[in-house]
């Protein structure tokens, strides 16, 4: 009985593992903003949660990340100079959740890939929906643990 009562709280928890990931990554892309060479990294949230949740074969909105090695127009995806990279197709990310390679906005002289504004953002809306996802539970918790003790 209990675990029904928490089987709602499963996907929160799987959400709030991803999220803490994602923020270890966007952290380490800020991290290494003067790192020469250093190509900025993420994760497809969406793609990544259905995943964990078995939920695989429903179609889902894809990030409109790209990996920055592609993105120019000398170095598209079908030069056949250039190796394929898991986990990108027609410059989005694949329904796989590994790792791929964030745009690149801005070229810069030592192939650096990190831009500080769109990581900063990316930190600051993936700490909202951390926090947010950890209210949900603690107000869960709370909720269950009101109707266990009857009040």
């Amino acid at each position: 009985m209990f675990a029904q009562m928490t089987s709602g709280l499963d996907i929160h928890a799987k959400a709030l593992v991803l999220r803490a990931e994602r923020q270890r990554i966007l952290a380490s892309n800020m991290a290494n903003a003067d790192t020469p060479g250093y190509v900025a990294r993420d994760i497809n949230f969406k793609d990544a949660l259905a995943q964990m949740t078995g939920d695989v074969g429903r179609t889902l909105p894809k990030l409109n990340l790209v990996d920055s090695k592609t993105s120019s127009a000398e170095t598209g995806p079908g030069n056949p100079g250039h190796m394929a990279l898991a986990g990108i197709q027609d410059g989005q990310l694949s329904g796989t959740p590994t790792l791929a390679y964030a745009m690149q906005s801005q070229p810069s002289v030592d192939g650096n890939s990190v831009d500080m504004d769109r990581e900063r953002a990316s930190f600051v809306d993936n700490s909202v929906r951390y926090e947010a996802t950890l209210r949900f539970i603690n107000g869960q918790s709370k909720t269950i643990l009101s109707a266990i003790q009857g009040q």
